[in-house]
């Protein structure tokens, strides 16, 4: 198994489309667990999950956007064979755009559409304050007001104590991140956000449709920087039609 990729699920090798999934700074693959059920059979959902943590917890985290692309594109190459899309939440969603554009440059595959979520537009300065500039109580806060901490983790010192050092470093793969005027992708970009997100607005995220050539439609969802997980229904209703375009799109061709 690539390190990378968490199991497939039962019956994957007989879906239409594979949906390769980025989580959020501090996040895993877990976050995904359920969208395999709720986006049917049609779509097997492969997580992915980067080092440092969940099974990956004792291997060496990255704390530089670039060796971690590099690193992704060589590990999941033979695994982005048409059909694929991407969906990214966050810093996630930074990283799927990332390695499309990269393997855009080197005339590899690309996916079939890119669905972005909670994330500000690559061209756009981030919404987030430098990391370098927080204490642990200032990035506490921080998160708190994302709700990005479950409250099980705010709640057991240990558990907090292990989680500031991933997300640190998250962030700072996120800082890491140069805008080089790439030219647009060729692919469909869907982009998804909370109406009440403290962090991205709907500017930031309207500004993803000048990174394709092909058509962008922003979606806006009841909830906040982490409505994916707090409304997952919401989003599901719209990837579903979404992702079964994809299919559609590919067989006319």
């Amino acid at each position: 198994m690539t390190g990378y990729l968490e199991p497939a699920a039962a019956g994957a090798d007989s879906a239409s489309l594979r949906l390769f999934c980025f989580h959020h700074a501090g996040g895993g693959a877990s976050g995904y667990r359920t969208w395999q059920r709720a986006l049917g059979p049609h779509t097997a959902v492969r997580p992915v999950l980067l080092p440092g943590r969940e099974r990956r917890s004792g291997e060496s985290r990255f704390d530089d956007l670039e060796p971690l692309l590099a690193d992704l594109d060589f590990q999941l190459d033979e695994h982005l064979t048409e059909p694929f899309a991407f969906f990214g939440h966050s810093m996630g969603a930074l990283l799927a755009y990332r390695l499309a554009c990269r393997r855009r440059d080197r005339g590899a595959t690309l996916p079939a559409a890119l669905n972005v979520s909670g994330c500000t537009a690559p061209r756009l300065p981030s919404s987030l304050p430098p990391v370098e500039a927080l204490d642990d109580a200032a990035l506490i806060r921080l998160l708190g007001d994302l709700g990005g901490l479950p409250a099980p983790i705010l709640e057991v010192p240990a558990l907090l104590a292990d989680a500031l050092p991933v997300i640190r470093d998250d962030l700072r793969v996120c800082a890491s991140h140069r805008y080089d005027s790439a030219s647009p992708l060729p692919c469909p970009i869907h982009v998804f956000g909370g109406a009440a997100d403290p962090l991205v607005d709907d500017l930031e995220l309207a500004a993803w449709r000048e990174h394709t050539t092909a058509p962008s439609e922003l979606r806006i969802l009841p909830g906040d920087h982490f409505f994916l997980f707090d409304r997952p229904d919401d989003l599901f209703d719209h990837l579903r039609p979404l992702l079964r375009g994809c299919v559609a799109a590919r067989n006319m061709r």
